[in-house]
């Protein structure tokens, strides 16, 4: 069965490899996770002559285009948006679409470990599952599930937001005998699912990607939906290799203007409110950036859409409208597209998808609102809901998401200066301060994850903006001979407040999503992200490193 053995153990040395792999290791920089942000900050750091490591739990370079292989697992954010602003790196590459897929990401890993030679010091299917900091060394002393040992004047984690899988206890779930899968943990070989039928669990990102895939290539879907994802179009288009060099020589200043952005996008809101324009002028807009694609009708609408409940209401209508006309089964478009919103439009990151709508409608695929009809468990054969109705199928596909953003950093066994684990410290609430570091916890920064613009950003953007922030700290510390940097509680609890009120002000706390914790049971439900946009936040960071790092002791 797919759950119990998707994970392989097998540590993978490459022949004639660097000494990531000894025990007791001893370096300046223990990064964990070698996605974006693992890569991005061995990088920086390199060239400021810190010796660094990494740790990666994958069998590659990729962080979750590493594990992401399931079908239709793309991007959701336009290229050149989503790559680095990396000259060497994006002067001899293109790419095929606009929104490139998984195999195309892969490759695009490759072309960066050509270009800046990361892998000589990682230590790949590498878990970390302790790290404390050790006051008398000076030093993190962090441990591995096979036993090995290293020791770090730095430990930096760039686990991700999306690193623990949450698998939800649904009653007889090992005994179903068919083939069934996480998302994350799909064959690298794929599944043949023409005329398969397949059960997909989970409406976010993935699910909606999966079933619309599966749905292209034959298989019959059914999708058990908990909320309606009020997707946008894509609108895909292929790109050409002529096209992407004529558009280099702007390359450097997009990169400047993503910086710039609320979500780290080539767009931003529209610097006027909603019921500013006359009926029409409002229908053309919303009009102009729906047909544009991607999240332009999310995150460059008018400026109160996150804010205005009525405002918010007009997008919502406008949204119904165009996706109810797509789908012409009554039942379904309740249920896929209700007249009456789920939740506030945008307070979940919208999906991105190409024909869902469509492969939903036809007669072979299947909704089910697991609100009305919640699953009561699985059998040999399938899923049975609790009115009784019993569904077959060949295939079950997880989407169930993740415990995002604070998952993957509460999952590794870190223990502050005292011994007390993280997972213990935000059992009741997540503190940190500047989103990157947290009190008890020296000489550790993390990025992309709590409390910093995380979800609400595209991801290479916040990894860059929040690296060059971690690396210009380090190598400031490292000029003025400081051997410990730790974040202060006062700190955490302004930024705590910070974070707060910056949602509060927001349509986002009504909405139970993962941004607010609210897709795993028992998880305090709070604001994980960073809701005031890029400009304001790195002003923020900005006046912590002007200011001598205010908000942390040194010593």
């Amino acid at each position: 069965m797919g759950l119990k053995t998707d994970i392989s153990t097998g540590r993978h040395n490459p022949a004639g490899s660097t000494d990531s792999y000894k025990d007791n290791l001893e370096t300046d920089v223990l990064i964990v996770g070698a996605g974006f942000g693992g890569i991005y900050l061995m990088h920086k750091l390199r060239q400021q002559g810190f010796n660094c490591k990494i740790y990666e739990a994958g069998k590659d370079l990729g962080g979750i285009w590493h594990w992401n292989c399931y079908p239709g697992a793309r991007v959701d954010s336009q290229v050149p948006v989503y790559e680095y602003s990396f000259p060497e790196i994006w002067k001899d590459w293109t790419w095929s679409t606009r929104y490139p897929g998984w195999e195309e990401l892969r490759e695009y890993f490759d072309h960066v470990e050509k270009k800046l030679d990361i892998k000589k010091d990682v230590a790949f299917e590498t878990t970390v599952t302790g790290a404390q900091f050790d006051k008398p060394s000076g030093k993190w002393v962090i441990e591995t599930e096979d036993g090995r040992t290293a020791r770090a004047k730095y430990l930096l984690l760039a686990t991700g937001f999306a690193a623990k899988r949450h698998f939800p206890d649904w009653k007889g779930v090992n005994d179903y005998k068919g083939i069934i899968h996480h998302s994350s943990f799909w064959p690298e070989e794929g599944v043949d699912v023409k005329g398969k039928r397949i059960a997909v669990i989970g409406t976010g990102s993935t699910g909606i990607q999966l079933a619309q895939d599966t749905a292209n290539q034959g298989a019959k879907v059914t999708v058990f939906q908990r909320t309606p994802n009020l997707c946008l179009p894509m609108q895909q288009k292929p790109l050409t290799r002529e096209e992407q060099e004529e558009a280099k020589a702007k390359y450097p200043s997009l990169y400047e203007l993503r910086r710039t952005t609320f979500g780290g996008f080539l767009y931003d809101f529209v610097q006027k409110n909603t019921f500013d324009d006359t009926e029409e002028e409002r229908e053309a807009s919303y009009e102009r950036m729906y047909e544009n694609g991607g999240f332009e009708f999310w995150l460059a609408n008018y400026k109160d859409l996150l804010y205005d409940k009525k405002a918010n209401r007009a997008a919502y209508d406008f949204w119904a409208k165009k996706t109810r006309a797509r789908i012409t089964d009554p039942r379904k478009r309740e249920i896929l597209a209700p007249l009456e919103p789920p939740h506030a439009f945008g307070t979940k990151r919208p999906s991105l998808e190409q024909n869902f709508y469509e492969m939903m409608d036809k007669p072979e695929n299947g909704v089910v609102d697991v609100k009305k009809t919640p699953i009561k468990e699985f059998t040999e054969t399938g899923i049975t809901t609790e009115d009784g109705t019993r569904r077959e199928f060949d295939i079950i596909a997880l989407a169930t998401g993740f415990d995002s953003v604070t998952g993957g950093m509460n999952n590794m066994g870190l223990r502050n200066v005292d011994g007390t684990p993280l997972s213990e410290l935000w059992k009741s609430g997540t503190w940190s301060y500047l989103g990157m570091s947290c009190a008890g916890f020296p000489n550790m920064f993390f990025l992309y994850g709590a409390q910093g613009p995380t979800a609400f950003s595209n991801g290479p953007t916040c990894v860059e903006v929040q690296g060059d922030w971690i690396v210009e700290a380090m190598t400031q510390l490292k000029k003025d001979d400081i051997q410990y940097c730790d974040a202060t509680k006062e700190a955490m609890e302004i930024w705590r407040q910070k974070v707060t009120e910056l949602s509060d002000k927001t349509l986002f706390p009504g909405t139970s999503s993962w941004y607010m914790g609210a897709n795993i049971p028992g998880k305090p439900r709070e604001q994980l992200n960073y809701a005031g946009g890029f400009p304001l936040y790195e002003k923020e960071c900005r006046e912590s490193l002007d200011n001598g790092l205010q908000g942390f002791v040194t010593a």
